[in-house]
């Protein structure tokens, strides 16, 4: 397991900025908006040979009574339980305050390893000043400047020397699994049901996880990574900076997704949101799974009304009957494990490779049953095809006029293979070439 480092603090003092700096991204949220940070956050950097991983914290707010706010210092608590070091960031601009004793005071009863961190110390000046958080009851001090880089280098050196020693790397392999959907439709509740562990904020309040938050989960003896994503907004209500870097963040993660787990409110329906995000699973080429969340709501529920939603779905999304859909609660942890096994089957799926011999007798076969249409004097023919790539599938089919092949028979090639080779929840792509 790769060393854990935690940046703790109040607010606004530029955790986000030195974990920006750690991980040499902006892959965290940064933004002059009190508070932007909620959720813990996870990053890896690399120094003097040594990965490690770190988590950006939201910011630590004792006497908040605010139901986010309750939830950043459950979050502080758990990033703590789970480092090996901690940073703890001051802001040299603004001083000593109440909140900063309250954090130092907490800190100071962990066992934990931590490192007083004098962010904003821009000019020697500053550094100088920094030394009144000495006043906390910390040993050491390291004036920093995140924007800048000043005393990073000198952080970090001290950061690796305190870390445990190195032990093998788990694979890197592991499948990503994205929770994706609109607000408040159940993704942080389902990440939690299965991970039986508040990792992630959950409230009432719709757009509560602004950032992707990373988590691993083992069952069955598969390890998977689960990506809870900030909700999806229609880009006419995205009006602050913060949540347009949301949005894009969940469309990254789409995009560096292995399979994208749509999750739907089984009181609210099917809406266009929905279905862009089913487009643009398909776009990326990802394996796809709907889940219809809150089905312990529903009333007088029986496999009927499970079908009609199905075929409601389908006819708002055609052609994406592949995609299966799957009834469950995070509440009452109805079925949610069933969401797991379907996902790794779309993961087997995406993977699966037909030979070239074997594919060629299912297309001839599929040919003679409906030949080949003849446009203007020309008889399209195609020779042969193969699968060039799988994970996701590709298959090229090499004819006479490519560009003369109707869409229609496009459609009709593409629905014979998923009859007689599956391809459950994974787009396929055709590409039909000159021969």
């Amino acid at each position: 397991m790769l060393p854990v480092v935690s940046i703790v603090g109040r607010p606004n003092v530029g955790k986000s900025t030195i974990f920006n700096r750690l991980i040499g991204s902006r892959k965290a949220i940064v933004d002059d908006q009190y508070g932007v940070t909620r959720d813990r956050h996870y990053g890896q950097a690399f120094w003097n040979g040594r990965e490690f991983n770190v988590i950006d914290t939201g910011g630590y707010q004792p006497d908040e009574t605010d139901v986010i706010w309750d939830g950043v210092r459950e979050q502080v608590h758990i990033a703590i339980r789970e480092s090996d070091l901690i940073l703890f960031v001051v802001d040299t601009e603004g001083g000593i305050t109440s909140l900063d004793r309250s954090v130092a005071r907490m800190l100071r009863e962990e066992d934990t390893p931590v490192l007083l961190v004098a962010n904003k110390a821009d000019n020697e000046e500053r550094a100088m000043n920094a030394t009144e958080f000495y006043g906390l009851g910390f040993e050491e001090l390291y004036p920093v400047s995140a924007i800048n880089g000043r005393g990073t280098g000198d952080l970090l050196d001290k950061m690796v020397t305190l870390f445990p020693e190195e032990k093998e790397e788990e694979e890197n392999s592991i499948p990503k699994l994205a929770i994706v959907g609109r607000p408040n439709v159940g993704k942080s509740s389902f990440i939690n049901a299965l991970l039986d562990d508040d990792r992630c904020i959950v409230t009432d309040i719709p757009g509560t996880t602004r950032d992707s938050i990373h988590s691993k989960l083992t069952y069955n003896d598969k390890d998977y990574i689960l990506v809870d994503t900030a909700g999806l907004r229609k880009k006419a209500n995205v009006d602050e900076n913060v949540e347009f870097y949301s949005t894009v963040r969940t469309e990254r993660a789409l995009q560096n997704c292995d399979v994208a787990v749509l999750m739907l409110d089984a009181m609210r329906g099917f809406e266009k949101q929905d279905q862009r995000i089913l487009k643009n699973a398909t776009e990326y080429n990802k394996g796809t799974v709907m889940v219809l969340n809150k089905w312990d709501l529903v009333p007088e529920k029986d496999s009927n009304i499970h079908r009609e939603f199905e075929e409601y779905v389908y006819s708002r999304v055609p052609r994406m009957e592949y995609v299966p859909i799957i009834s469950a609660s995070a509440i009452t942890r109805q079925r949610i494990h069933k969401v797991l096994e379907v996902a790794d089957l779309v993961l087997k799926e995406r993977k699966k490779s037909i030979s070239t011999s074997e594919l060629n007798d299912f297309i001839y076969g599929i040919l003679k049953k409906k030949p080949l249409p003849v446009r203007g004097e020309v008889q399209l023919k195609i020779k042969y095809c193969s699968q060039v790539k799988s994970n996701p599938p590709v298959f090229k089919f090499f004819m006479n006029r490519p560009e003369k092949l109707p869409t229609s028979y496009h459609r009709y090639i593409e629905n014979r293979i998923r009859e007689e080779y599956g391809f459950i929840g994974v787009p396929i792509t055709l590409r039909f070439v000159q021969k």
